[in-house]
């Protein structure tokens, strides 16, 4: 439901993006794609790469809140879409850069709330947002590899701070999932809760923060974001490429192709007749 008034900031926002405001000043975001699990189009990308500007920029709010509509959060881009040209690629690129850079220099809090599944992007967003509460049996999934593409998003800026490297490791290369009770226990999220409670601690949090000192919480969140973050956005921005670079290449083809036939990818670059530009003169001699 929307509480906008028609010259609203937010008014501008399709209804795939649910905005509300709350009493003190919190705002609620709700992505709203509930029959595809919130995942989303390529126009969403970028408008959900635009809010956090003017997010910033509205007098009327000092926290804000996403969450996902019905049993998701948000299950990254919508594969049943048209496959994206290395155009379209880049340009989600370029999106994913503003979205990032508008979120750490956003001085208002962000919590995620979220509810169900988390995969991919939308375990990115989740994960960047200042505080997260996860249901305890939320499925969460980087799940880049699976689909042939490097976990770029920001997923490889924030993991790391977040669980250290060595599980990072683990779940970035082998796309396993993990619950949100195992994610608060490797530090991944910040707190729990059952299921039909998590947006309304979510929402308690963002009132309370709402009605302390703005200054001395924004003023916080800049001194923890300006170097722990920001100093690691050079390898983000490699990530990315890498990733953009992935868009184009024949195992995100087979995975695609894949998951609309209903079976497991067989990704080129792991046959053994195939002897890719990553393997060394040793390595393809071996192989012969």
């Amino acid at each position: 439901m929307s509480t906008l008034a028609a010259d609203d900031i937010f008014s501008r926002y399709p209804k795939e993006i649910l905005i509300e405001r709350k009493p003190n000043g919190v705002l609620l975001i709700t992505i709203n794609r509930p029959e595809r699990l919130n995942s989303l189009t390529m126009p969403m990308f970028k408008h959900l790469s635009e809010i956090w500007e003017d997010v910033d920029r509205d007098p009327q709010t000092r926290v804000a809140v996403i969450t996902g509509a019905g049993r998701g959060f948000c299950t990254g881009m919508d594969v049943r879409q048209p496959d994206p040209t290395l155009d379209d690629a880049i340009e989600l690129m370029e999106d994913e850069r503003r979205r990032i850079m508008s979120l750490l220099n956003m001085d208002k809090p962000l919590i995620s709330a979220i509810n169900g599944p988390a995969v991919g992007w939308g375990l990115s967003m989740a994960l960047l947002a200042d505080i997260s509460v996860a249901a305890e049996d939320a499925l969460l999934l980087d799940g880049h590899t699976r689909i042939g593409v490097v976990a770029g998003d920001h997923s490889s800026l924030i993991w790391p701070l977040l669980a250290g490297m060595a599980k990072t490791k683990y779940y970035q290369l082998t796309s396993a999932s993990l619950t949100g009770a195992e994610a608060e226990r490797i530090g991944l999220v910040s707190l729990t809760e059952p299921k039909d409670a998590v947006l309304g601690r979510a929402l308690a949090i963002a009132d309370d923060l709402a009605q302390g000192s703005q200054q001395a919480i924004r003023w916080t969140k800049r001194s923890l974001n300006s170097g722990w973050l920001t100093n690691a956005l050079p390898q983000q921005e490699l990530s990315a490429a890498l990733e953009t670079l992935n868009f184009a290449g024949a195992d995100y083809t087979e995975a695609r192709q894949a998951f609309r036939e209903g079976r497991p990818a067989q990704f080129p670059s792991a046959r053994r007749d195939n002897h890719s530009v990553f393997d060394s003169p040793a390595t393809q001699e071996v192989a012969r």
